[in-house]
């Protein structure tokens, strides 16, 4: 038996008692038209609406799609769409739980459905990013003879997460995030449709921001939650869903962030540029998703040090030691207590003054280093401890700088290829105004100048 099939008794079952099923499944749109959101997918000509057959050109000529978008914005619900649109058998299967094996069967049943009723079939894959390089190779026979048009799914970056062979036989569509206003439409469109809640309850407009709120642009959310309140005030004997009907039925708000995908880069990186942009009450925004996503805490302390150096540097030189230290009692205490540890850091370092001099000075000295401008070691400089040394002429000639007055001795510390060199530029930013003040007076010491 094929998995996850929707069958014409299925949907014939669903048509006579469509309350069986969850709203957000009843409200799942039968058309393109009825898409909400997307619209840079469904304009006229565009190769969503070439898929199933609208307009010049008939049906793209891609026999492999590709949905690369956040969670509960509408891909299972496109490729539902293309396969009724083209009349098409629908087989879902989900990359978390099927292998090989169920993949196999389902291009054998294409291969049946094909031959004896002259049926194709759309193959939906959900999750594609989770199935390893050889199962992601076992669908490149179906796709390549077209005996299943693949519509696969994914929340991650498919040029990272998918085979290239895959990727260059397919039709990559991006999803944008859905607005508040597209999802109002929903909702309202699901309060008044017959398949939905059919006028039972009304929804003002307190109550319909707060389920904005709890949805964060995910449609499915947004559905769950109208359900789970519509539920509440109708068991209430109420024709009103309240914004206390809403509070009291939905308890929180899931904050959109998968620890082990995008958003886990995604929101990392936010954080880390809200800190070097000084933006404290940003960074504190995506440092509370990363913890009540239950991120790991080490992880995020080790970002902050990476932080201290590469953005504040000699601007406030203990910022380091802070995001040492906080990353000690992180690792000591662990989750809760340490999300004030993290705030306390996190703080810290969005107010503090900001310099890159460390950053560009080693990436400059680098640059040289490969690109071939190592040079010798000056001989004064090289080990003179070891019998021999003297007589190759290593350390003859270094000048102890402890000898001297202001212990800066004059003479050449660089090989001869790069003497000369500046890689640190300081700021006059904090505490780095200091070492502007030094560092050009030191460098006309070292050339023997007063």
């Amino acid at each position: 038996m094929e998995p996850d099939l929707f069958t014409a008794a299925a949907e014939e079952r669903l048509a006579k008692d469509p309350s069986a099923s969850p709203l957000a499944v009843r409200m799942r749109p039968r058309t393109l038209d009825e898409v909400v959101g997307q619209q840079h997918l469904l304009k006229p000509g565009s190769p969503l609406r070439r898929l199933v057959g609208e307009g010049a050109g008939g049906p793209a000529g891609a026999s492999s799609v590709i949905l690369w978008g956040p969670p509960g914005i509408g891909k299972t619900t496109l490729a539902y769409v293309v396969s009724q649109a083209t009349q098409k058998r629908f087989v879902e299967l989900s990359a978390i739980t099927a292998g090989v094996k169920e993949v196999r069967a389902v291009i054998e049943g294409a291969k049946r459905a094909a031959g004896g009723y002259g049926k194709d079939t759309v193959l939906f894959l959900d999750e594609i990013h989770r199935f390893s390089k050889a199962q992601q190779d076992s669908l490149l026979p179906a796709v390549e003879n077209r005996w299943v048009t693949l519509i696969a799914a994914t929340t991650e970056n498919p040029y990272f997460s998918i085979i290239s062979p895959l990727l260059s036989r397919s039709l990559l569509l991006t999803l944008e995030p859905l607005t508040d206003g597209d999802l109002s439409a929903l909702m309202r469109r699901a309060l008044t449709e017959d398949r939905g809640l059919d006028g039972a309850v009304t929804l003002p407009t307190d109550a319909e921001a707060h389920l904005l709120r709890i949805a964060g642009g995910d449609a499915r959310r947004a559905l769950t939650a109208l359900e789970a309140a519509a539920g509440s005030a109708i068991s209430k004997g109420e024709g009103e869903i309240t914004l206390q009907t809403v509070e009291e039925a939905v308890d929180r708000a899931a904050v959109r962030y998968d620890k082990d995908g995008d958003q886990h880069y995604d929101v990392a990186s936010a954080l880390i540029k809200s800190i070097r942009g000084s933006d404290v009450d940003a960074a504190l925004h995506y440092l509370a998703r990363m913890i009540d996503a239950g991120e790991d805490p080490r992880f995020i302390a080790r970002r902050l040090m990476i932080s201290a150096s590469e953005d504040i540097g000699l601007a406030d030189p203990t910022a380091l030691q802070l995001a040492v230290a906080a990353a000690q009692a992180v690792a000591m205490i662990g989750f809760p207590e340490a999300a004030l540890t993290l705030s306390h850091a996190t703080i810290a370092l969005a107010l503090a003054p900001k310099s890159n001099t460390a950053t560009t000075a080693i990436g400059a000295a680098l640059a040289d280093v490969r690109a071939g401008l190592a040079g010798t070691v000056p001989p004064h400089l090289r080990d003179g401890h070891y019998k021999g040394a003297a007589k190759l002429g290593h350390a003859q000639g270094y000048v102890y700088p402890h000898d001297v007055p202001g212990a800066i001795a004059a003479q050449q510390y660089a090989p001869d290829e790069i003497h000369g060199k500046r890689y640190y530029e300081p700021t006059r930013y904090g505490a780095e105004a200091r070492y502007a003040d030094v560092v050009d007076k030191v460098r006309e010491r070292l050339r023997g100048g007063s």
